[in-house]
C-alpha cells in the first residue's frame, strides 16, 4: 500500500509539472489567446510587475483562504503543494523556452500545449487526490448556489477572462479553443493515465483512485473539501485548467 500511495503522489506532482509545461506553451502563443485564468495572470503582471507565476500562486492563495472560511476548515498540505509547484514550474519553463515571434511558430506551440496540458491533467487528476484551488471555489459556488458545474465554470472564466482583458490580457480564439478542447482531450487522457497508473504501481484503478480502505490512512490532502456529491471526473471535464488548479 505504501508503494500505492508514493505512485499516486508522483503521478499528482509530475502530471502539476507537466500541466505547468503545457500552460507555458500556450503562453508563448498568445497572439491566439490564452486560458481565461492566464489571461489574468497575464494582465496583472503587464501591469503590476511580478512573474506571472507569482501572480497565479497570489491568487490561488486568496482563493485558498477564502475557501477556508467559506467551509471553516483549513487547507492540508496538498492544497499548497499544488498552488506553489504549478506557479513555480510556469515560470520556470517560461524562462527555459524562447520567445516565438512568427505566427506559425506560435500556432504550433499553442496546438502542441493543449495536448500537453490535457495529458497532465489527466495525468495529476489520475490519483483522485482532489481538486485544486479554483476547482474548489467552482464547487463550492456550485453547492451554494445549486447551479451545474458547467454553467458555474463558464460563468467564472468568463468574469475572470474580461478582467484580465481590461488588463491587457491577450484574449482571442484560443481563449475559446482551450475552453472548448481541454475538457474533451481529458475525457480521453484520464482513464489512459488512470490505467497506466494503476499498472506502475502494481494496483488496480480503485486503489489509485483511493477508493480501497488500507490499514495505512488515505491520502486526502486536496479532496478534503471537495463536496463528496461531486464526481471529480466530471469537475476535470468542465474545467479549463486553471484548471490550475
Amino acid at each position: 500500500m505504501r508503494k500505492i500511495i508514493v505512485w499516486r503522489w508522483a503521478s499528482f506532482v509530475v502530471g502539476m509539472m507537466i500541466l505547468s509545461l503545457g500552460i507555458t506553451m500556450t503562453i508563448k502563443g498568445q497572439r491566439l489567446g490564452v486560458g481565461p485564468w492566464d489571461v489574468l495572470h497575464i494582465g496583472l503582471y503587464r501591469n503590476f510587475e511580478l512573474s506571472i507565476g507569482t501572480w497565479g500562486i497570489i491568487l490561488s492563495i486568496i482563493i485558498v483562504v477564502a475557501t477556508a472560511a467559506v467551509l471553516r476548515q483549513w487547507p492540508k498540505f496538498g492544497t499548497w503543494l499544488n498552488l506553489l509547484l504549478i506557479g513555480l514550474f510556469i515560470d520556470l519553463f517560461n524562462w527555459l523556452i524562447p520567445d516565438i515571434s512568427s505566427m506559425t511558430g506560435q500556432v504550433i506551440i499553442f496546438t502542441l500545449g493543449i495536448v500537453v496540458m490535457a495529458y497532465g491533467v489527466g495525468i495529476y487528476v489520475a490519483p483522485n487526490l482532489g481538486a485544486g484551488p479554483r476547482d474548489s471555489l467552482m464547487l463550492i459556488f456550485s453547492e451554494k448556489l445549486g447551479f451545474s458545474i458547467k454553467k458555474v465554470r463558464t460563468s467564472i472564466e468568463v468574469i475572470v477572462a474580461i478582467a484580465g482583458w481590461l488588463l491587457g490580457g491577450p484574449v482571442g480564439i484560443g481563449t475559446v479553443i482551450i475552453a472548448l478542447l481541454i475538457g474533451q482531450i481529458v475525457h480521453y487522457s484520464l482513464p489512459q493515465c488512470r490505467k497506466l497508473l494503476a499498472k506502475l504501481a502494481g494496483a488496480d484503478e480503485a486503489q489509485i483512485m483511493g477508493l480501497v480502505q488500507s490499514t495505512v490512512h488515505p491520502t486526502k490532502e486536496i479532496g478534503e473539501n471537495v463536496p463528496k456529491h461531486v464526481d471529480m471526473n466530471e469537475t476535470v471535464e468542465h474545467t479549463a485548467v486553471g484548471s490550475k488548479n
